[in-house]
């Protein structure tokens, strides 16, 4: 069955590279799934004549939007919201809204473009806050979903609760997992562990029949395939984030530094290459860059800004994954009935 045609908006500014990166990466994107067509938002006559030098059925599904303006990687949120209208960011995002666009994925300013698709998407009914979700590597088959990664700092039990629905939904479409099971980040797998608002949100799991929920996880059991959605604060899940990064760039330098010491260490890599090139494949970050912003009436991915390109493309092919699967009518369906289960 041929794939349903799918159009995702691309900011081709955002970023620390901005084209060089952006544009070879939706030109893989491009190559790899034939129903797709994206829409590149930014200063087009950067990237124009590599477009007409692309095979013509590539280059047809580009649609290249000039856009006057630009947000800075440095630029307040408010700022950008209020003086950036003409923006390749802002109009990705209205390209959503509008329906001409089913998914959109910028490198730029996270702040900035939180805040503009909360104001352009807004939220889906019966839903707070959105969230920023990613997928990490574990020992097991699947990925592991963590949320929130920074979108919202401070989160009361309802919202963490809001956060493991939404969790849930998009592990089961994305990942194809029948029933994942959802846990809480916690100090302790103990019930007298943990701070207020996650007690309480561990009490309101417990007596949903909508969550396959697992109880409380420690930092250590994210990567353990113990559950495929871990849910936590936006300050605690950023940490966690950055730290598993930072130490998944630590490890593969470790390895390069200590295959390269001397002869004997340069053969015995050799001898292990197809081993490694395994295990690089599994924790190399850039396969796990997109971080999806769920909770909106639109698809909204963000790429990491110093990604390259093939980390960009990655981001691009969450959004096609979001897009196929419909991740935010399905959220929506699962609100409105667990809303009225609810008293």
């Amino acid at each position: 069955m041929t794939p349903a045609r799918i159009t995702i908006a691309l900011d081709l500014m955002g970023g620390d590279h901005g084209p060089p990166v952006t544009f070879p990466a939706a030109v893989k994107a491009l190559h790899k799934f034939p129903e797709l067509r994206l829409i590149l938002l930014g200063d087009g006559e950067l990237v124009a004549d590599q477009r007409n030098a692309l095979d013509p059925d590539v280059a047809s599904r580009i649609e290249l939007i000039h856009c006057t303006d630009n947000v800075a990687n440095d630029e307040r949120p408010t700022v950008a919201l209020r003086n950036k209208k003409e923006s390749s960011m802002r109009r990705m995002l209205e390209l959503v809204e509008c329906g001409k666009a089913q998914a959109c994925v910028s490198a730029g300013n996270t702040g900035a473009l939180m805040a503009m698709a909360y104001y352009v998407l807004k939220t889906i009914p019966g839903l707070d806050r959105p969230a920023l979700v990613s997928s990490m590597p574990t020992a097991g088959q699947h990925k592991v979903f963590l949320l929130d990664l920074g979108a919202n700092v401070n989160c009361n039990a309802e919202t963490l609760f809001q956060y493991a629905i939404m969790g849930s939904v998009l592990a089961s479409q994305v990942a194809g997992i029948e029933r994942p099971r959802v846990a809480l980040l916690n100090v302790g797998e103990e019930d007298i562990k943990g701070n207020e608002q996650v007690k309480l949100a561990d009490h309101i799991l417990r007596e949903s029949k909508r969550v396959n929920y697992i109880g409380y996880v420690e930092g250590d059991d994210i990567f353990t395939d113990h559950a495929d959605v871990v849910v936590t604060d936006g300050f605690t899940g950023n940490v966690a984030l950055k730290s598993s990064e930072g130490l998944a760039k630590l490890v593969i330098r470790a390895v390069k530094r200590v295959s390269s010491e001397n002869w004997y260490t340069r053969f015995l890599a050799a001898v292990a290459m197809p081993l490694l090139k395994k295990v690089y494949h599994t924790v190399n970050p850039d396969q796990y860059n997109g971080a999806s912003l769920l909770g909106l009436r639109g698809i909204v991915v963000k790429s990491h800004g110093n990604a390259s390109a093939d980390a960009f493309y990655y981001a691009i092919e969450d959004a096609i994954k979001e897009a196929h699967q419909q991740v935010p009518e399905k959220i929506k369906t699962t609100i409105e009935s667990v809303l009225m289960e609810r008293p």
